[in-house]
């Protein structure tokens, strides 16, 4: 359906005329760092005077659940109810940020007032959530105030750990399960493939990191006297390593990979061109699994990587044969491949190659997740933002990084649409972390759009709608 023009124009007004701009300066106000005890106490304010009042304007019914199970994070619910036999769309945000680092800003910017800079507003939590949430409250907000009414039943939690691994979220969701019941999950986080591209996404690849050591002796000895004679840890842990992944980055242990890409992911990533921006380093076209193509690599396909390695002093090499050698890698991986025993069967793999010196030990992991591209909802979508824009949007079955989608998928069962409105040099893990204006108007108009025409869908035969609502 066509976006009216009414409700286009009220959002194209907020988005042009300092609206938008103030009040995200509001909200970059609050030093919502999860990982320090000042920014626990800024979240608190966050929530208490920023969202349970917007939610409270959407006509919401909210539940505030600070520090949920005695945890480091806290949960707000806000429930709007229209109608049994209208559609009910779950949201989602995260009121925290990564630190502020401060010194590291340019032209002496402070990460926590909004500047204006041509098309650029920067600030602490901009793209990375407080501008993404704040363009679907917006959106919302416009809508009710235009039609008096949203046409669907609405649910929207925010939590505020997002930024430290969303601890609690996965439990938190399980025993508030049907509180956060919904035939749909719409919710803005992360980039879009390009600035000039809208993008769904439709879940996140996982993570497990793990620590290689070999500890063979408690000091180091001269390589003259006994080099030949001692086994050198560098060389048996860069030995280990090779056996997982070659030297041009192709995963050599069958259990670390999928069985395959799914023919409807496949299709999804026909078309995908991996932007380059300036600054952007360049694709090795050489490098991982050449028959996939960059974007079944990044989307579809896991990667291997060496976060850190080290033996000795490379700083200040002395003639000696070290003691120990550590690294740390990463498996990213998608949908589809099994984690349940990736530390025994890494393990496991090494021994059998003679490394049973060289000690596994899984420290993170994040589930990884994703939507059938084929699912009636994401046609659904792709048709509202075509309509709204004139832009086809790009279709991707899951980002490169990680979100808790998992939750929402695999927990609460729902389809998800992950909306972004920011784009990949936002920097939003950096100092100078942005948004772009441009971004955040045509943004604007995409929420409007997928709020209005859900609110238009009623009961439709070619979505699924859950048995309460259909």
């Amino acid at each position: 359906m066509t976006l009216p023009q009414e409700i286009s124009s009220i959002a194209e007004a907020y988005a042009s005329d300092g609206q938008l701009f103030e009040e995200l300066k509001r909200l970059v106000s609050y030093q919502t760092e999860s990982a320090t005890a000042a920014g626990r106490i800024a979240l608190k304010a966050y929530l208490e005077d920023v969202l349970v009042p917007a939610l409270a304007e959407l006509g919401c019914d909210t539940e505030l659940h600070p520090h949920w199970n005695g945890g480091t994070n806290s949960f707000l619910v806000g429930t709007r109810f229209e109608s049994e036999e209208l559609p009910t769309v779950l949201c989602y945000g995260h009121a925290d940020v990564v630190g502020g680092q401060d010194d590291g800003w340019d032209d002496d910017r402070s990460p926590w007032i909004l500047a204006a800079d041509g098309d650029r507003w920067y600030g602490r939590g901009t793209a990375d959530n407080k501008g993404q949430h704040l363009i679907n409250l917006a959106a919302l907000r416009i809508l009710l105030k235009s039609n008096g009414h949203l046409g669907f039943n609405l649910k929207f939690l925010f939590e505020c750990g997002e930024e430290i691994g969303s601890p609690s979220l996965d439990e938190f969701s399980s025993v508030n399960k049907d509180k956060l019941a919904a035939d749909v999950f719409i919710a803005s986080d992360g980039p879009r493939l390009s600035a000039d591209s809208p993008t769904i996404f439709l879940g996140s690849r996982g993570g497990i990191t793990f620590e290689l050591d070999v500890n063979l002796r408690s000091g180091s000895y001269h390589s003259g006297n006994w080099g030949g004679l001692l086994r050198n840890p560098g060389t048996t842990l860069a030995a280990a390593i090779g056996t997982l992944i070659d030297g041009h980055g192709r995963i050599l242990l069958p259990e670390l990979l999928p069985t395959n890409i799914p023919e409807s992911v496949q299709t999804a990533l026909s078309n995908i061109a991996i932007p380059h921006a300036p600054g952007d380093p360049h694709i090795d076209t050489d490098w991982a699994d050449t028959g996939l193509t960059p974007a079944e690599r990044l989307y579809g396909w896991n990667a291997l990587e060496v976060l850190a390695l080290g033996s000795g002093d490379i700083g200040a090499p002395i003639h000696a044969i070290p003691g120990s050698a550590r690294a740390i890698l990463q498996l990213r991986f998608v949908a589809g491949t099994p984690t349940d025993t990736v530390e025994d069967t890494i393990q496991a793999h090494l021994d059998r190659h003679g490394f049973e010196m060289v000690r596994v030990r899984q420290t993170t992991f994040f589930p990884a997740s994703r939507l059938d591209p084929a699912n009636p909802w994401v046609e659904w979508a792709r048709r509202s933002i075509h309509n709204t824009t004139g832009i086809q949007p790009t279709v991707l079955p899951n980002i490169g990084g990680s979100l808790p989608n998992h939750v929402f998928e695999g927990i609460l069962g729902l389809p998800t649409l992950w909306i972004p409105h920011s784009y990949p040099g936002c920097l939003q893990h950096a100092p100078n972390e942005h948004m772009l204006a441009s971004i955040a108007s045509q943004g604007l108009q995409i929420a409007c759009g997928l709020f209005y025409d859900l609110g238009q869908t009623g009961v439709n035969a070619e979505l699924p709608l859950s048995a309460t609502t259909a």
